[in-house]
């Protein structure tokens, strides 16, 4: 799947979505949504920037963002925009959030972008080719062992009480003294990169995750949801990114075996 075109427009999207952003950074007010979920201006600015630019070069794709929700397309593809994954550590002055888009065809990711527009650090995946960071080809890293594994997750408060057991059988039997809390989108990238084993998350939507899967798998890593299953549209909020897919049963077996 070459998809040259529309990588050229992820980019630019990207290049878009950064410069409504930057200039906000440390210097944004948040209000709250509906489901009490902060929201600024570099949201709305960046997700808007992005839209125009597709609806000027794929007007037959669909288009789903967090801030404007779906616009319907007649073509089987669908554009899934998240302008900041992680506005909390955006609100925090955090240079770990990112913007994320993904293309989906016929529900499944086959193009990712991570992108960090502080730091100016961009992760590209796009199915049958190599991830990039900058530019660059990057793997992740190989894992000999379940109990030499570095997990990471957003922060325990996205877990139902169900869900925080299952993470904590999990995270116990990894290396749990270096167990890392929060990152949003930025861990995967990191996972992606080699610097990271296992990212465990729940309550994630269409727009948190899409855009992760092409990076991940690009980089020689696996997405799946906790029952194994690939990530699609229809998939639920339990998300795994594995660097190693060797260590994949060790990781289910960790969440559903205990009790």
């Amino acid at each position: 799947m070459r998809l040259a075109a529309e990588v050229a427009v992820a980019h630019r999207l990207a290049d878009a979505a950064g410069a409504a952003i930057r200039p906000l950074f440390r210097a944004a007010t948040a209000e709250r949504k509906a489901d009490a979920s902060p929201v600024t201006a570099a949201d709305r600015n960046a997700e808007q920037a992005m839209r125009a630019i597709l609806a000027a070069e794929y007007p037959q794709d669909g288009v789903h963002g967090e801030e404007f929700g779906p616009r319907e397309g007649k073509s089987r593809r669908q554009w899934v925009l998240d302008p900041i994954d992680g506005t909390v550590s955006f609100l925090a002055g955090r240079p770990i959030f990112g913007t994320l888009i993904a293309l989906l065809d016929d529900g499944f990711p086959v193009l990712g972008v991570i992108d960090q527009p502080v730091l100016g650090e961009r992760w590209v995946g796009v199915a049958g080719r190599p991830t990039t960071f900058n530019g660059q080809p990057v793997r992740t890293r190989g894992c000999a062992a379940l109990a030499e594994a570095t997990v990471a997750t957003t922060g325990p408060h996205y877990f139902t009480v169900e869900q925080g057991s299952r993470f904590m059988a999990l995270a116990g039997a990894t290396d749990h003294r270096r167990m890392m809390m929060g990152g949003d989108c930025y861990n995967y990238g990191l996972l992606a990169g080699g610097h990271l084993d296992i990212v465990c998350e729940a309550g994630l939507k269409l727009h948190d995750f899409a855009a992760l899967v092409p990076v991940v798998e690009g980089a020689g890593g696996v997405m799946c949801d906790w029952a194994g299953e690939p990530l699609h549209a229809g998939s639920g909020g339990e998300v795994l990114a594995l660097g190693d897919p060797a260590r994949l049963d060790d990781v289910l077996e960790a969440l559903h075996g205990h009790g």
